[in-house]
């Protein structure tokens, strides 16, 4: 494959090998990554470090090379996915335990202007789906969140108004209720189904859960209001390396274009 002719230190090459045979990301995202990675490691080489020894590698150091991609007038979401890049990397390393710190751990992106993209590519919706995270009761909640929007291209005021009579599991189907109160049944898809599923076996540990009948919760309890969608969203985006701006509303119309690229009929 084509990432495989990226000179890279051994752990670099762990973690592209990781990308490829677990994550099933595709050749070409996963050669990305390795441009970016190899990109820090040259410039980490000038300050007498190296992914070779990813331990040795500081928040100096990762601020420092933001700030050299800043001085060569690199585009702010450029920086980003580099920035995404370093960080899906760092936290490989440390669920290996091959760090114990990560460098990347409190620095922010670069703010971007606040224009969403119409579409994610197929690539960048699969690996926003498929974003790692802790397996608790949010994370859980965000992935099946996530899995909801993107694969039956709920509105979020549909996908949060979801009660436990609108869902039926068993069949894959959620009853929705849409612009001007208009009723629909629309599937889910098996990940989506599967990952509610798992997610609902957690849901009572958002506090007073048994007494509210939404699906989604917030901390408290309550029903997940749309300002918490859209951040958890974001925030999903940033750990994946989508565009850090994308909203709620981006992977509504992401289902969309992808399922006319397949040949669907758009109604």
């Amino acid at each position: 494959m084509s990432w495989t002719n990226v000179t890279a230190p051994d752990p670099v090459a762990l973690f592209l090998l990781y990308l490829d045979a677990q994550r099933g990301y595709s050749p070409a995202t996963v050669a990305a990554y390795g441009t970016d990675l190899e990109g820090a490691h040259l410039f980490l080489g000038r300050r007498d470090k190296g992914f070779d020894a990813p331990s040795r590698v500081t928040k100096a150091d990762i601020t420092a090379y933001l700030a050299d991609l800043h001085r060569r007038g690199l585009a702010k979401s450029s920086v980003c996915r580099k920035l995404s890049a370093l960080r899906a990397f760092y936290r490989f390393l440390r669920q290996r335990k091959m760090v114990e710190e990560d460098p990347c751990a409190s620095l922010s992106n670069p703010k971007l202007p606040k224009v969403h993209p119409k579409v994610l590519n197929v690539d960048q919706a699969i690996h926003l789906v498929e974003t790692e995270v802790a397996p608790d009761p949010e994370g859980l909640r965000d992935l099946a969140l996530l899995e909801v929007l993107y694969g039956s291209g709920l509105r979020v005021s549909e996908a949060l108004g979801l009660d436990f009579a609108h869902v039926d599991l068993d069949q894959k189907l959620v009853r929705v209720l849409g612009k001007g109160r208009k009723e629909r049944v629309v599937p889910l898809t098996g990940p989506a189904a599967e990952r509610l599923r798992r997610y609902l076996e957690q849901r009572g540990a958002f506090g007073p859960a048994a007494r509210e009948q939404a699906i989604f919760l917030g901390k408290r309890g309550g029903r997940l209001t749309r300002k918490q969608a859209d951040r958890i969203v974001k925030e999903m985006a940033v750990r994946s390396g989508a565009p850090c701006s994308i909203s709620p509303h981006t992977l509504r119309h992401s289902f969309a274009t992808h399922m006319l690229q397949a040949g669907a009929d758009l109604r």
